[in-house]
């Protein structure tokens, strides 16, 4: 059973990891300022500068901890992998099936079924526990929206017209997300999405929250064999891990915009958070990248029920039993990848 170990996230721009027998060693300058025993982790992100030493990046590689580098203010540069330990026949079934417009489209519905569900049960969860706070028929037209849009998706053959759908749903649920922050609007609120650069401390938080998870979903993916860039829904596109892009999707309004908005709502971010760039881009202050990391790991440590294995689990844990579903479906042993659908 795969096991919940920690994340290092390495936040201080000027550190360097380093490798020490069995610790990765943080050093600023020519000082230790920390250390920590490897068989604790399960992945390290460095949103530092300085990088690590290829002792390190070899260790990380033998022993399946995923080592990935960002800048200091989110954006996502490279992830270290060593030689392919992926099973190759559940690669090479993977590969055909990316090759097969049917078969691709097949696996996408699931995904995208899974986040327009997901996106509708955060919707009524807002709307049950905030019923006097909110605008009641915009919650219920959103709703219906996406709950109508469901057996369309189920059906659907083409990758584009999937779509096509998929767009019809989030624009349904981008309608009352700004609804969904229930307090300090004058300093939070969702106009529309930005990215790359985002422009307001809602969006800058959405992308940083789509980082951590892309970064959970890829490692996942590669532990149970498959090949992380390699997607259905998202195409090729050197660099970019597609597959784990893919996988996020069902899981962004349940695992990400719902933390989000908890850090909005419960007021653990707040206006002082954030700097601006003289071309107008908003990014979250060192201090509170590190309350978000903080408090994304004590989230993946909560724990629910998986609604399709019935098993008790961690929701950190969530990424790596979605990709386990699917290298079973692409077996052969499942009839169909059921997507995570959370309540």
């Amino acid at each position: 059973m795969k096991h919940l170990l920690n994340t290092l996230f390495v936040t201080s721009e000027d550190i360097y990891l380093s490798l020490d027998g069995e610790n990765v060693v943080a050093n600023r300058g020519k000082s230790q300022v920390a250390r920590y025993p490897l068989h604790t982790l399960s992945g390290i992100i460095c949103f530092t500068y300085p990088g690590a030493s290829p002792a390190l990046m070899g260790a990380c590689a033998q022993r399946d901890i995923s080592l990935s580098f960002c800048t200091p203010r989110g954006k996502f540069l490279a992830r270290v992998s060593g030689e392919s330990s992926g099973n190759i026949l559940l690669r090479r079934m993977q590969y055909r099936a990316a090759d097969d417009p049917l078969q691709s489209c097949r696996i996408s519905r699931s995904m995208i079924f899974g986040k327009l569900h997901n996106a509708r049960w955060s919707i009524e969860r807002t709307r049950r526990d905030h019923k006097l706070r909110l605008e009641e028929e915009r919650f219920t037209s959103a709703s219906k929206t996406l709950k109508d849009l469901l057996p369309a998706v189920l059906e659907e053959n083409s990758s584009d017209s999937l779509r096509g759908l998929e767009g019809a749903g989030a624009a349904a649920y981008f309608t009352v997300l700004d609804d969904m922050i229930l307090n300090q609007k004058e300093t939070f609120f969702f106009h529309g999405r930005s990215r790359r650069p985002p422009l307001d401390p809602f969006n800058a938080m959405l992308s940083f929250s789509y980082n951590l998870l892309a970064h959970d979903c890829a490692s996942a993916l590669e532990s149970v064999g498959l090949d992380s860039y390699a997607g259905f829904l998202h195409r090729d596109r050197p660099g970019r891990a597609s597959l784990a892009l893919d996988l996020m999707e069902e899981l962004r309004p349940c695992m990400a915009d719902r933390f989000v908005l908890t850090l909005v709502n419960n007021r653990m971010i707040n206006s002082e958070d954030f700097q601006k760039t003289e071309g107008g881009a908003i990014y979250l202050t060192e201090n509170a990248r590190r309350t978000f990391l903080k408090s994304w790991q004590e989230k993946k440590r909560e724990t629910l029920t998986h609604p399709y294995l019935e098993e008790k689990a961690f929701w950190g844990l969530v990424p790596y039993f979605q990709a386990l579903l699917l290298a079973r479906y692409l077996r052969g042993d499942l009839d169909e990848y059921p997507p995570f659908l959370w309540k």
